[in-house]
């Protein structure tokens, strides 16, 4: 039956789109809002007690952060959608043998973090927030989560962040929601109504979250890895992020996918943060 959801999905919003389209609009970007498999299972909330946890408070609900200490620099770990703190345990491991002090934090909707709905904009909220509380010297975003910490340090300037690190992030929202409704098969009348929902409750479309607004005053020293062959965020958004964030370097992997878990993108983040 989960098979034939998006399909049934697809179908009943295209429908209403012709009856009522701000309310079928309002529904797809509800879909688009809520993950599915951010859960944290027995094996990580096992291993997330072994850390120091405290909740942070934003607009109405809490955000879960985990803290590990070390003698070194801050570095916050922030993962991305359809994910939890869990998805950072090997470069965590590896972080702790060097003496850093780490910090993650659930997102919203995700892991044992509060709100029913996920964006990068609240998301980038919430960073802002867990950064004024923590002050680290250097993020290390994974997808949404490199989007998010762009947009955070864009927005709010996080004066303590002095390097960031990109593992496979979007360089533009419009993109991802393209991308979202194509993979759902809505019509054009859904895509114009998703446009204008985000033009009436977040003050901007889609398209205003672009590497040109968010990466082209970050001053932060950048580190962006990205697989050629990742087929969730194209290795082509990586180089206009690249583009346009002129204190960056770019490395290529092959293989490797959206995930990017590997020894060799530990080590060169390992080498980044040593630099």
């Amino acid at each position: 039956m989960e098979q034939y959801l998006p399909k049934l999905i697809s179908f009943s919003l295209n429908f209403l789109s012709y009856i009522a389209p701000s309310y079928a609009a309002k529904l797809a970007v509800l879909v688009f809002s809520i993950p599915r498999n951010a859960q944290l299972n027995e094996e990580a909330k096992d291993y997330l007690s072994s850390a120091k946890r405290e909740d942070i408070k934003v607009k109405d609900f809490l955000i879960k952060t985990y803290k590990w200490s070390g003698n070194k620099e801050s570095v916050l770990l922030l993962h991305g959608w359809d994910s939890n703190s869990f998805r950072w345990e090997d470069l965590i491991e590896l972080l702790k043998q060097y003496d850093y002090n780490i910090i993650t934090m659930d997102a919203p909707a995700h892991g044992a973090s509060g709100s029913k709905i996920f964006n990068a904009p609240l998301y980038s909220k919430c960073i802002n927030e867990v950064v004024n509380k923590y002050q680290p010297g250097i993020i290390i975003g994974h997808s949404v989560g490199g989007t998010a910490a762009a947009i955070a340090l864009t927005n709010y300037k996080l004066s303590s962040v002095k390097k960031l690190v990109l593992l496979g992030a979007p360089s533009n929202l419009d993109i991802s929601v393209s991308n979202y409704v194509r993979i759902m098969n809505y019509n054009t009348k859904v895509h114009k109504a998703i446009n204008h929902y985000y033009l009436k409750h977040f003050n901007h479309l889609p398209s205003y979250y672009c590497v040109e607004n968010f990466y082209k005053d970050i001053r932060p020293k950048g580190l962006i890895i990205h697989d050629r062959r990742d087929n969730i965020i194209s290795y082509k958004e990586a180089l206009d992020i690249h583009r346009v964030y002129k204190n960056s370097e770019l490395i290529k992997t092959v293989g490797l996918g959206h995930r990017l878990k590997s020894d060799k993108v530990y080590q060169n983040i390992l080498d980044f943060l040593k630099a």
